[in-house]
């Protein structure tokens, strides 16, 4: 299995970017795909995740009334690419983001995108 993320790039605070994912190889059990970040210094985390029906952001990514998330994690079956789009970013968001496959148990990564939110 192998995964190549894009999409990253600068953007201003406020603005929006979408990530892909292009998944390929041995990909028809797929349990889970999931977006990461790490920033500079710190720990990677989880950013978004969807899996068996259920759909998660971290908090950090949640809208500003925590009922609808900034960003939003999609697939395309037809396409094997998922998707993080991101809105309303702010500097904080700055991190190289990775996105993550889960199949049958084993966790697969692509090799990061850079994000930069600056003005």
């Amino acid at each position: 299995v192998q995964l190549q993320a894009s999409g990253g790039g600068l953007v201003q605070p406020g603005g929006s970017l979408r990530l892909s994912c292009a998944a390929s190889g041995s990909i028809s059990n797929i349990n889970r795909v999931a977006w990461y970040r790490q920033a500079p210094g710190k720990q990677r985390r989880l950013v978004a995740v969807a899996g068996g029906g259920i759909t998660r952001y971290a908090d950090s990514v949640q809208g500003r009334d925590s009922v609808q998330a900034r960003f939003a994690i999609s697939r395309d079956n037809t396409k094997n690419t998922f998707y993080l789009q991101m809105n309303s970013l702010k500097p904080e968001d700055t991190a190289v983001y990775y996105c993550n496959l889960i199949i049958e148990a084993k966790p697969y990564w692509g090799q990061g995108t850079q994000v930069t939110v600056s003005s």
